[in-house]
This record gives structure tokens, C-alpha cells and sequence, in this order.
């Protein structure tokens, strides 16, 4: 065989090779994307604050219970108001039919009654770790409960709230997946028109995020990473929407060397040498900006970062391996029944972006000055964003029985009735700390757990020399007063001397994960800026430039914040976001909003080097402009079918990123930047000598784009 035919059979073998792996890593992994569900967890006791005193009274807790246990919280009520006659003893008798029933663990306690006399409640601990079994086994309590006649049930409780969660996150594998890759596939379409190329771009996104998520099970599996519903469905949309984005700049180019007459195999290799650049320095910063989350001290923080990073490597790799041999097998096929036109600044480009072109270069001062007041009145509005935590009744966004069960019970039993503060003391302090506790302002009912398990009823248990003690609040466990209230209990109990006395439950988590958050800010904004700094130094070979684009898209990030203030006070409905909302919109918005920053100017810096700053930033902008601009939208998109999870969490992720992205994309990157750099000039590339010192012509007449 001659060298020539040898060649030739490599162009050709490569490729197909490359597709061959692909198809068999999708064949193998692809299952993964739905069997995550398997290893998740959505006990949100699993991601509490590591350092936190609610994390060591949770740990400590745990010898107080002879198996693990989650409690589910009964309450009754009238149907026509007032409880009927015997009510009482016939809902003890149905608590008490329960014992031995599979999944409950040991004997539910009697009904107790409100003080109204309106309602009962009881407790009933259900067997950790049931998983699937669970919501059988809540049915199961609930069809004995109903056995009281005249009256309505409900169930409350972290095992009620753990059933509610797993449904709202029953979608995740099927209804989320599904309805992003028709939004991306859609959108697609639309902007190649063309059947073929959005077909692969999408094989080439599920492929990535198979790939992802079979290393990320495997993880999980042996207990390395955490996942729970939130991360499992933020990662779907990212891999989805990275893999997207990164495969729209690669076919962009690949279009474009077409048009130049080169042979397929020559127009794939170009593309992907002069793609691969920025595509990576785009990856690194998400990746580079998620794996900062390992600085975090809350757990699911730090669970997002190695799991969100292994889903943009994935979708890299698929984009740099998988998307150009196929598009050296299928060439200008590809785009049937469209023909690839040219989108080069001199000889074509697209219409619209030529005239946004045009209109920054005639007064770039006034385009970036008036945009700046525009965001900066958005941003104005960042600090009215309350991140103090969601309350329990706007945790799901439509009605969960939960939810309804806790508002009925909060309605006639004192607000923390069912989520108590729990403290962890000495056994020899007992009644100093009880005595403490009752003392504070805000707690309704100081009652040590006792070895029959029932309030009240014998003496208290100890273990290790340590007893449990365990504080009804009179706020509702989820309200700022119940915050406080245990801010003031600590201060009580810790001061009893020798009790060692730790404050933890469901309040004290809340205000923990609140104060942990508003600290993971302080520390990991800061780090997040200085990655993506030297990321962008690295790439542009400037300094002052970097800056330029990391304090426009920050001002940006500050923006979104400020409408997300008002849709989500004034359309929404929320009194408040989840404590984790600004860091997460922060490292996804300022990571991916630097990404189409950096496909501009990286084309911009390449077209500089050829026909100067004010020639490069226009026909960058030309070039790039309808390719990110679709990115953008399709990022805007995937993110945006987070909303079909009936979250807040979700709902308010979606909303700041799908609006963050598109502000970056429209206003942001087409215009802020642009007139930023031809304003400043060449001088905008320092200290890079090679352009700083290039005029060519910099300052005579501007009627080439006009």
C-alpha cells in the first residue's frame, strides 16, 4: 500500500473508528442516565453543614434511636370542625394496630390532643433507608389512621416530607431528560434547518451525559461523591447544555472552512484546531468554577462540584472526539437540505449582526454607557434577594400533602410541634438544662426522651452518659422566629456549666445552613473570579482585557439577581430563596457567561492579529454572532425545563440562569464588550505588545462597516 493510499484509509479509518467507540460507549453507559435515581439520596440530613453543631447533635442523635428511624407525624381534625366522641381512643387504637407492620419500628405513641381540643396527633417512626418502600408504607399508616370516623387525616413529618420529595423528583430521569432535548432539538432545527446535524449534535449530548453519569454512579456507589435530586437534575441540564454549546461552535467553523472549499477531512481538522481553544478554556472555567464548591462547608455544595465537573469533561470530550468524526464521515451532508453559507465578516455573514456591528461602531461610548445603566439598575435591586432559606409551605411549588398536613398541624399544636429543637447534654446536667431551656423565650416544651420512648413516661435514657432532651418551638420550625428562638436556646443551654449541652433539629439546620451559606459566599466568589481571571489571561495574552470581561459579566450576575428580586417577589410568590441560590447562580452564571465572552474575543483576538482591534472586534462579532447567540438560547433552554420539577430550589435556579444567560448573550456579549474594546482601542490587549502596537489604520474613517 502506497503512502497516499494510506492516507487516505486513515481519513477515512479514524474517524469511523472514533464513531464506533462512541457507539459503544453509549450502548454500555447510556442506560446510567436513568439508574442514578438508585444511588441518590434525598435525606437532606445527609447534607448538612459539616462543621455545624446541628451536624453533631444529627450524628449524636443517632444513638438514641436503637435502629435508625424517621418519624411520621399523624394529625386529625374534624370534618365538620369539632373531633367526634371516643376520637381520641380510637386513633390510639389505630397507632397501636401498626405495631409489627412492615417498615414501622416499634410501637407509635398514643393521640395526643391539641389544646383547642380540635385536633390529635401522633408519632409514628418508620425504618430509615426504605427507600421505594416508602410511600407504600406511609399509605399503609394512613389506611389505619382513616379508620377514626369523622374524621380527616394528613401526615407530616421528615418520612411524609422525604415521600413528597421523591415524587417531585420522580421526573428527573424521564419528564426533565425528555423535555430538554426536545427544547435543544427544536431550537436546533431551527436555527440549521436543516434534519441531520441536530439529530447528531444531540446523539453526541447523550452520549456525554451517559458517559457522566455512569462514572458519577460509580462513585456514588462507593460513597465518594453524594447525589441527590437537586444534583442529579442540574447536571443533566448541564451536560446537555455544555455539550450543546460547545457543538455549536465546532459545526459553526466546520460550516465555515467548508465554504472555503477544503475537502471534509481538511474543514473537520481546521475546525477543531481552531475551535479547540476556546471550547476547552470554556470548559475549564465551569469546571475549574464547580470544583470551587469543594471549598464549601455544606455538604451538597460540595457535592455539586465533582459531579458537575465530571459532566463537563464528558461533554468536552464528546465534542472534540465524537462530533468531528462525524462530521468527516458525513461532510456537507450533514446540513441537508440546507447548503452551508458563509458567515466570514468580508464576504458574507449574517444580516442582523452586521447591522448590530455597525451600529456599536458608530458611537461604541454611548452603547456600553447606556448599557451600563441599564444593568446597573437591575443590580440595584440584588440586596432586596432574601436568601434566608425557603419556607416548608413554598419548598413545592404545587400542593404536597405534606405540606398541608404541617400547616394543619402548626394551625392547633404549638409551630415546631413535630420538628422540635433537639438537645444533646451531660446525663448529671439533666435538669440544669431543662430548667435553662424552659426559661427561654420562644420554646413552648422542654421534654426529655425517656427509655419507653413516650414524653413524660419514666426516667430519662441515657446513653454514653449523654441524654436527649428535646424543645417544641412556639414559631413554625421553618420561620426566622424559630432561627432565633434557637440562636436564644443555645445561648441558654451552653451556658448551663459541665452540660456540654449542643442545640441541633430542623430549625437549627436551616440556621445553620444559612450562616454556612452566606460564608461559602465570602470565600468562594473570590476564588471562582481569580480562576476565570487567569484562565482568560492565559487565553487573550492580556491582562487588562480579562478584568474588563470578568466585571462586565459579574455586573451582570448582579443584574439577574436584582430581577430575580422582583419576578420572584412579585410574579412568584416567594418570600425568599433557598440559602444555596446566589453561590449556585453565581458559579454557573459568571463560569458560563465568560464562555461567550470567550468565543467572541477569542475570534476577535484571532481577526486582530490579521486586520487590527476595531477590524477584529467587527468581524468577530459578524462571525460569532448568530452561533452564540443560539448557544445562548440553548442553554437558556435547557436550563429553563428545570421548571417542570415542582421546586423551588429548581424553579428559582431556572429562572436566574435561563434569564442570566440570555442577558449575557444579548446585551452583554453583543454589545457591552464590543464597545468596551473599540472604544479603549488596541490598548485594551495590554501589556501584549504585538497588538498594542497595531493601528492599522485604527483611527482613520470608519465607513468600512457603515
Amino acid at each position: 500500500m502506497t503512502s497516499a493510499s494510506r492516507h487516505r484509509t486513515l481519513r477515512w479509518l479514524v474517524p469511523a473508528v472514533l464513531v464506533l467507540v462512541w457507539l459503544g460507549i453509549g450502548g454500555v453507559f447510556g442506560p446510567y442516565a436513568g439508574k442514578l435515581g438508585e444511588v441518590s439520596t434525598n435525606d437532606q440530613a445527609a447534607f448538612l453543614p459539616r462543621s455545624a453543631e446541628s451536624t453533631e447533635v444529627s450524628e449524636e442523635q443517632k444513638a438514641f434511636q436503637k435502629n435508625g428511624t424517621v418519624p411520621a407525624i399523624v394529625v386529625w381534625t374534624g370534618d365538620d370542625g369539632a373531633l367526634p366522641d371516643g376520637a381520641r381512643t380510637a386513633a390510639t387504637r389505630a397507632l397501636a394496630s401498626l405495631r409489627g407492620t412492615p417498615g414501622v419500628e416499634g410501637t407509635p405513641t398514643p393521640a395526643l390532643p391539641s389544646e383547642d381540643g380540635r385536633a390529635l396527633e401522633g408519632v409514628v417512626q418508620l425504618e430509615s433507608g426504605l427507600g421505594d418502600a416508602l410511600p407504600d408504607t406511609l399509605d399503609r399508616v394512613r389506611d389505619a389512621a382513616r379508620s377514626v370516623p369523622g374524621t380527616t387525616v394528613g401526615i407530616a413529618g421528615p418520612a411524609a416530607s422525604q415521600a413528597d420529595l421523591k415524587d417531585a423528583f420522580g421526573g428527573i430521569d424521564g419528564l426533565l431528560l425528555g423535555v430538554a432535548l426536545i427544547a435543544v432539538l427544536v431550537i436546533l432545527l431551527l436555527v440549521y434547518r436543516s434534519l441531520l446535524l441536530p439529530f447528531l449534535i444531540i446523539i453526541s449530548a447523550v452520549f456525554a451525559l451517559g458517559l457522566a453519569c455512569a462514572i458519577v454512579y460509580v462513585l456514588a456507589d462507593h460513597d465518594i461523591v453524594r447525589v441527590d435530586g437537586q444534583v442529579q437534575g442540574i447536571l443533566s441540564i448541564l451536560v446537555i447544555g455544555a455539550s450543546t454549546d460547545y457543538a455549536l461552535l465546532l459545526t459553526a467553523r466546520f460550516r465555515e472552512e467548508l465554504t472555503r472549499g477544503g475537502d471534509r477531512t481538511a474543514a473537520a481538522l481546521a475546525a477543531l484546531r481552531r475551535s479547540a481553544g476556546a471550547i476547552t478554556a470554556s470548559a475549564a472555567t465551569v469546571a475549574l468554577g464547580l470544583l470551587a464548591l469543594l471549598l464549601s462547608d455544606l455538604t451538597n455544595n460540595r457535592a455539586l462540584g465533582p459531579v458537575g465537573a465530571i459532566g463537563i469533561v464528558c461533554a468536552v470530550l464528546s465534542t472534540l472526539t465524537f462530533l468531528p468524526a462525524v462530521l468527516v464521515l458525513t461532510g456537507r451532508a450533514a446540513y441537508w437540505p440546507a447548503k452551508p453559507r458563509s458567515t466570514d465578516a468580508a464576504t458574507g455573514g449574517h444580516g442582523i449582526w452586521r447591522r448590530v456591528a455597525a451600529f456599536v461602531d458608530r458611537a461604541p461610548r454611548k452603547v456600553w454607557a447606556g448599557t451600563l445603566v441599564v444593568l446597573v439598575a437591575c443590580a440595584v435591586f440584588a440586596p432586596t434577594l432574601k436568601s434566608h432559606g425557603v419556607p416548608l409551605d413554598e419548598t413545592f411549588v404545587n400542593d404536597a400533602p405534606s405540606v398541608s398536613a404541617q400547616a394543619t398541624l402548626s394551625e392547633h399544636f404549638p409551630g415546631g410541634a413535630g420538628n422540635p429543637a433537639v438537645i444533646i447534654a451531660r446525663a448529671d446536667r439533666t435538669d440544669q438544662v431543662v430548667a435553662a431551656a424552659r426559661k427561654t423565650e420562644g420554646i413552648a416544651a422542654v421534654t426529655p426522651v425517656t427509655e419507653s420512648g413516650r414524653p413524660g413516661d419514666g426516667e430519662p435514657l441515657v446513653v454514653d452518659g449523654r441524654v436527649r432532651i428535646d424543645a417544641t418551638l412556639r414559631a413554625e420550625a421553618d420561620s426566622d422566629a424559630a432561627k432565633s428562638a434557637v440562636e436564644r436556646l443555645r445561648e441558654s443551654v451552653h451556658a448551663v456549666p459541665g452540660a456540654q449541652a449542643v442545640v441541633g433539629g430542623y430549625s437549627a439546620q436551616q440556621l445553620d445552613t444559612r450562616t454556612t451559606a452566606e460564608e461559602d459566599r465570602g470565600l468562594i466568589v473570590p476564588v471562582v473570579l481569580a480562576i476565570i481571571l487567569v484562565i482568560l489571561m492565559a487565553l487573550l495574552r492580556s491582562v487588562l482585557l480579562p478584568v474588563l470581561l470578568v466585571a462586565t459579566v459579574g455586573l451582570s450576575y448582579l443584574a439577574t439577581l436584582g430581577v430575580s428580586a422582583l419576578v420572584f417577589q412579585h410574579a412568584f410568590g416567594f418570600s425568599g430563596t433557598d440559602a444555596s441560590v446566589p453561590l449556585y447562580g453565581f458559579v454557573f452564571l459568571v463560569a458560563l457567561g465568560v464562555d461567550y465572552n470567550i468565543f467572541l474575543m477569542s475570534r476577535v483576538r484571532e481577526e486582530s492579529l490579521l486586520h487590527g482591534t476595531r477590524q477584529g472586534v467587527l468581524r468577530g462579532l459578524i462571525t460569532t454572532g448568530g452561533v452564540i447567540t443560539s448557544a445562548g438560547v440553548v442553554l437558556a433552554a435547557t436550563f429553563a425545563a428545570l421548571l417542570v420539577i415542582p421546586l423551588a430550589f429548581l424553579v428559582q435556579i431556572a429562572f436566574i440562569v435561563a434569564f442570566g444567560v440570555l442577558l449575557d448573550t444579548l446585551v452583554v456579549r453583543s454589545l457591552l464588550v464590543p464597545a468596551l474594546v473599540l472604544d479603549i482601542g488596541p490598548a485594551s490587549w495590554w501589556p501584549n505588545r504585538r497588538l498594542t502596537h497595531r493601528h492599522d489604520r485604527e483611527t482613520e474613517g470608519r465607513d468600512a462597516h457603515d
